[in-house]
């Protein structure tokens, strides 16, 4: 269900780009704005509604409704979402691995007692 909703979405998407790169364009826009045009102008005035816009705006209706439930849908898959949760768990050795034999022997320092305080002599009054 959910591949068959995609390529529906993928199909409903290329439609909408055509008809909307085929429609011709308002004219002003943006550029407009800074030189006081009336709304007619701002707004682009009210035209006929072509067959190019009824598709356009039909076309985008589907295409946000599918993406809504394909965003639903995805949201509550009950599967894993880690791909590391699927990786088979590893046989544990029987035998832990043994040490690497070291090629040369390692010299230890030789360990020497911490100095030792004497106590020193407390003189006493006379």
């Amino acid at each position: 269900m959910f591949t068959v909703l995609v390529v529906v979405l993928l199909l409903d998407a290329l439609i909408l780009a055509v008809s909307v790169l085929l429609q011709a364009g308002q004219g002003g826009g943006l550029a407009s704005l800074g030189g006081g045009a009336g709304t007619e102008m701002l707004m682009g005035g009210r035209q006929a509604a072509t067959i190019l816009h009824k598709i356009t705006w039909w076309t985008a209706g589907i295409f946000l409704f599918l993406a809504l439930v394909l965003a639903f849908m995805s949201a509550n898959t009950s599967g894993p979402r880690s791909v590391l949760e699927n990786l088979p768990q590893q046989a544990q050795p029987a035998q832990p691995a043994p040490l690497p034999i070291q090629s040369s022997p390692t010299t230890q320092q030789p360990t020497t007692p911490a100095p030792t305080k004497t106590p020193t002599p407390t003189k006493r009054p006379n």
